[in-house]
């Protein structure tokens, strides 16, 4: 077995396609991943702009938790809807581009992509923040271990959907089963205690008195930040189509399950923080724990559940960019499919996946980590934006869908369709706003850029179509041999084979030589062996003989006069092809082509910059044996 298929399995043809296809279990762990996990770092984002209020400050995460489910619960009635009226993938790129014109598509396609890289990016440094909690002295590798985490997530993700969803079945689980135990003793505790449990680990203590003033404004920023918890929401309509049939159902199944453990999460751990007076604390600072980290030990001590807990944080944390590994490429093909970005990206790979999405994906997510050193919260204020203004033109979409549509139930399906998009169109306002000054201006510059980017594609291959749009006939008058010419620098195989193949194609050619002093040191011989080698077999066999032109180049340059004596070739013969063969030694070793000159590369590259339409590269290539 090759090192390949080891490490990604073996190549999978077309015809096993729907064999890769998956189940609601597997739905949970692929799509439902960033959203579940978020349940980590959501409330941490939202204690954390509540730090300056001290002990009060803890009072607000349910009201604002509480704020967060009722837009959650919103969104899944609109996306259940969106999965039942696109079974083929209704990402926001696709209902907003189909229902709201190709600009609105390009503006959700544009923040869905920066969303999924945020996405990554913050499940990874998340994750690693949880190791750190439990394992403080790994903090000045916080880099190191978020891009080995990285590397680790593409390798198992280049498997393909099946074998990921398989891989990531087990920690996801394991991850709910002990995350809900926690919540499930947090609250049986409170209860029996009359709502003032003893915690196992005092939490570190929050001064009671503060002079911060609690304005809406700060409200509004933490329900900002709080709202990172509901990123990933889209991920299950967008790939639709990974789930077997009936695709509708499944995909339903996964999203429903998804929403509902999402709500006890939030709703737990909010609750559990408010009941045992567990704040955040400042991350990148000595001694920083999370909130999760916090809860456990409160609830459970610092046993081995402890570490148990912690671990399985750390491990779906990291796991949870799957959800942008599994939907980036998806959305980056579609956005091809339209020619807004590079046909690349609409090509499988090996294991039937978009491997030029993953490769993209991998390399923004390393850069936004080594950018930020691997701190979630730095990156916080940059993500959410994308998701939300995505949320709001697919559920805008869906209203006009349905109107469009009509027949019975349209307009209760608008009305759900249109509460969602109010509702998360308001959040948006309000995390631009509140997060503008923090980082979030970045995401708002980045975004117009990426739509600019993405039309300039657009027009690129619009105007490559129309250019070699050929509505005529073939055109078989006016058809002559080309003139070949073939630069030669010494009498070798290599230039014999490129001759006697000149010679098949046509009889005008001219072979050319650059004279250069500090290579050239017999010109005698040279003209004793075009004579010799060259002409005289030509004359016994009665056949034209080749043009053979010296160049001299008192600058040492190879390829410039070479190029010249091929332009003006070109201009002499208006009427007719200029045929350019460059021989070529290709080598039995790929460090073998470190030992010869580049020279014919070189030539190619520049008569593709250089030459137009009727000049024409032919490689004459020598395999060494």
């Amino acid at each position: 077995m090759r090192i390949t298929d080891l490490l990604f399995g073996r190549p999978l043809p077309t015809s096993e396609e729907r064999a890769e296809h998956i189940g609601p279990a597997a739905g949970i762990p692929i799509f439902g991943l960033d959203a579940l996990s978020s349940a980590a770092y959501g409330p941490e984002a939202a204690l954390t702009l509540l730090i300056p209020l001290g002990l009060g400050g803890i009072h607000y995460i349910v009201p604002v938790t509480a704020a967060i489910l009722i837009l959650l619960t919103i969104l899944y009635f609109s996306y259940s809807q969106t999965i039942e009226a696109y079974p083929h993938g209704g990402g926001s790129f696709t209902v907003a581009g189909e229902n709201l014109g190709d600009h609105a598509g390009l503006l959700a396609a544009s923040a869905l992509m920066i969303d999924y890289v945020l996405t990554a990016a913050v499940g990874i440094s998340a994750g690693v923040g949880a190791l750190i909690s439990a394992v403080p002295s790994l903090q000045p590798h916080t880099l190191g271990i978020c891009l080995g985490v990285l590397a680790l997530l593409t390798l198992v993700n280049m498997r393909g959907v099946r074998d990921t969803g398989v891989v990531f079945l087990v920690p996801t689980y394991f991850f709910l089963g002990t995350l809900l135990v926690v919540i499930g003793v947090g609250v049986f505790h409170a209860l029996t205690s009359g709502g003032h449990p003893t915690p196992v680990v005092a939490p570190p203590r929050l001064p009671s008195l503060t002079t911060t003033v609690v304005s809406w404004w700060l409200l509004l920023k933490v329900f900002s930040s709080g709202c990172t918890a509901m990123t990933g929401v889209e991920a299950v309509s967008n790939g639709v189509m990974a789930f077997r049939d009936p695709t509708r159902k499944n995909a339903r199944r996964s999203l429903t399950v998804i929403i509902l453990l999402l709500v006890i999460l939030l709703g737990g751990i909010a609750a559990l923080c408010r009941i045992y007076a567990i704040g955040a604390t400042n991350p990148g600072s000595t001694g920083y724990q999370s909130v999760l980290s916090q809860l456990t030990a409160a609830v459970m001590g610092k046993g081995w559940f402890y570490y148990l807990t912690i671990g399985s944080i750390l491990v779906v944390l990291a796991l949870s960019a799957n959800t942008a590994f599994a939907d980036f490429p998806r959305l980056t093909r579609a956005i091809a499919l339209k020619g807004y970005l590079p046909h690349v990206f609409t090509f499988r790979g090996r294991r039937l996946l978009y491997s030029w999405g993953i490769y993209v994906l991998v390399a923004l997510t390393g850069a936004l980590l080594i950018l930020f050193g691997g701190i979630t919260d730095r990156l916080i204020p940059l993500y959410a934006i994308g998701a939300f203004l995505a949320f709001t033109l697919s559920q805008a979409g869906m209203v006009l869908h349905w109107k469009r549509r009509g027949g019975h139930g349209a307009t209760a399906r608008m009305l759900v369709n249109g509460l969602g998009a109010v509702a998360t169109g308001i959040t948006t306002v309000v995390v631009l706003a509140t997060k503008f000054v923090a980082g979030a201006w970045v995401t708002a510059l980045l975004i117009p850029c990426m739509i600019l980017l993405m039309a300039a594609v657009h027009r690129h291959y619009r105007r490559v179509s129309r250019e070699t749009a050929c509505p005529d006939p073939l055109q078989v008058t006016n058809i002559h041999p080309p003139v070949v010419v073939i630069p030669m620098d010494r009498w070798s195989r290599i230039s014999a084979k490129a001759i006697r193949f000149a010679m098949s194609i046509s009889p005008d050619l001219h072979v050319v030589h650059i004279d250069s002093p500090d290579v050239d040191h017999g010109r005698d011989e040279l003209a004793l062996m075009w004579q010799e080698k060259i002409v005289e077999p030509l004359r016994a066999a009665g056949m034209p003989e080749p043009t053979f032109t010296r160049i001299q180049s008192p600058y040492r340059l190879i390829l410039m006069p070479l190029l010249e004596f091929i332009l003006a070739e070109e201009k002499q013969h208006g009427d007719r092809h200029i045929a350019v063969l460059v021989p070529e030694l290709v080598v039995r070793h790929w460090w073998e082509a470190l030992l010869h000159n580049q020279r014919s590369s070189l030539l190619k590259l520049l008569l593709l910059v250089r030459g137009n339409q009727r000049i024409v590269v032919i490689n004459i290539p020598w395999y060494q044996t």
